[in-house]
């Protein structure tokens, strides 16, 4: 009974991990109600533009998932350095993660400008499809600086326990951008109407309102890290070592899964419209169930890395065990809550009915799938990367998403030309694999590293 209760945890961590974990989870939330309303309007003009709208997005995606590989590597040092008490070397990994943000915004951007159209060309041959596409990311261009800065600012502002700010943030861009996709994208209170170029309009000017929130208060407002513009030009060779030691197997992982999940876009593409459009129907349940999942995760990733930080290793290992196992009953709620929410959303959308139909074997697929990704989550973006333990996680994730999920999935779906349902579960069978790989390595305890401040 005493070891249960062991891996049960106490209140103490409940109380830390909730105080993180309702936030974040709120703000993941918000940011799928931005997704649904998008979805939603976008509908209303047909299959081709909401389908051009969601590849164009996986371009972008790939752009905000590195970032969140930037700030989530140096979230490992940040949040240790925070439970270490060392300002300095906290500073150091902040300035390092952003001339990071600064490389892939300027190659993201230039690529934008430079070849919208071939960009669009690798995830559909659909002529109609692509000319939307383009339309749409032109718009978005300016929006990857904005991304970037305040993606890594929040995650880093969350290592020390400041995730009021992000939230209240998240809360008014909410309101913004759907206010701005209202009148640009039907053409209200006099302005144009402009459709799919109007719902890339109102997401941009949701993204400059959260860099002039979040970086406002980073860099001239916060004192609890005490950043200021002054320090990205700090002296950081002392740290580099070990940031790319620990932060860059983050960033590539992070890096390679934003491409397996382009790739899976790309397999998308290339069996119809219908299934692309299915598929963001379907995204938008997916991420609405995943809101807890992405709090528990990164208040596990949070408390995991100030406990290392205090020393105590031993205490680390006992809530990982806590942690998986509030993955596994949080995965279970998801699932419920996509049993119960499908039937209304799939009819709310305005989509053909072989779309519709698609979306429900998609549904059905999601239901077990869920679970498993929820416990692995936990795992590999909150406990065992905090841990240190990156470069176990980056050759799971490029063993298991490249050698199973993309080839399966494209058999399934190019090849054999299964039933939807067998075509996600296949492009999504790294969750599951990965869940039982993860819990053997928590098991062994190898993922416990040591990190050293800067001199």
């Amino acid at each position: 009974m005493n070891n249960i209760r062991t891996y049960l945890g106490d209140k103490a961590l409940y109380k830390q991990m909730f105080k993180i974990a309702v936030p974040v989870s709120l703000q993941s939330l918000i940011t799928v109600g931005i997704n649904l309303m998008d979805t939603i309007m976008l509908s209303e003009m047909g299959d081709a533009q909401l389908s051009a709208s969601s590849l164009a997005t996986q371009f972008i995606n790939l752009f905000m998932i590195c970032c969140m590989g930037i700030g989530m590597g140096a979230s490992v040092l940040t949040s240790r350095y925070w439970g270490m008490k060392e300002i300095h070397s906290l500073k150091k990994a902040v300035t390092i993660m952003l001339r990071f943000v600064f490389i892939f915004s300027g190659i993201f951007t230039l690529a934008t400008i430079l070849s919208p159209k071939l960009i669009m060309m690798i995830y559909t041959p659909d002529t109609e499809i692509i000319m939307h596409g383009i339309t749409y990311l032109r718009w978005m261009i300016p929006t990857y600086i904005c991304m970037g800065m305040t993606t890594t600012c929040t995650i880093v502002l969350r290592t020390v326990g400041q995730v009021r700010i992000p939230l209240a943030c998240s809360i008014c861009a909410f309101f913004v951008n759907v206010f701005s996709n209202w009148v640009f994208i039907f053409g209200h209170l006099g302005a144009p109407r402009m459709e799919i170029a109007g719902a890339a309009l109102g997401t941009l000017i949701a993204r400059i309102f959260e860099l002039c929130f979040i970086c406002g208060y980073f860099f001239f407002i916060d004192r609890r890290i005490t950043y200021r513009l002054r320090d990205l030009t700090m002296k950081v060779r002392d740290l580099l070592s070990e940031y790319i030691r620990i932060s860059i197997p983050v960033l590539i992982s992070d890096a390679l899964l934003a491409l397996g999940n382009n790739a899976v876009a790309m397999i998308m593409g290339r069996i119809g419209s219908a299934f692309v459009a299915a598929n963001s129907v379907t995204m938008v349940v997916q991420q609405l169930s995943s809101v807890l999942t992405t709090g528990i995760s990164n208040a596990s990733g949070i408390i995991t890395g100030h406990t290392m930080g205090e020393g105590d290793y031993e205490k680390a290992q006992r809530q990982g065990y806590t942690f998986l196992i509030m993955g596994g009953i949080i995965g279970v709620f998801a699932a419920l809550v996509i049993l119960v929410l499908r039937g209304p959303i799939i009819g709310y959308y305005n989509v053909s009915p072989e779309a519709k139909e698609i979306a429900w074997e998609l549904m059905n697929a999601i239901l077990f799938i869920v679970i498993f990704q929820s416990m692995n989550s936990i795992l590999t973006k909150g406990v065992l990367r905090a841990g240190g333990d990156t470069k176990f996680l980056m050759a799971g994730d490029i063993l298991f998403l490249w050698v199973a999920s993309v080839p399966l999935g494209a058999l399934a779906g190019l090849v054999l030309d299964l039933p939807a349902f067998w075509v996600y579960t296949f492009l999504k069978i790294d969750q599951i694999i990965k869940c039982v790989w993860c819990y053997f390595r928590l098991k062994s305890g190898k993922w416990l590293k040591k990190i050293k401040p800067a001199k």
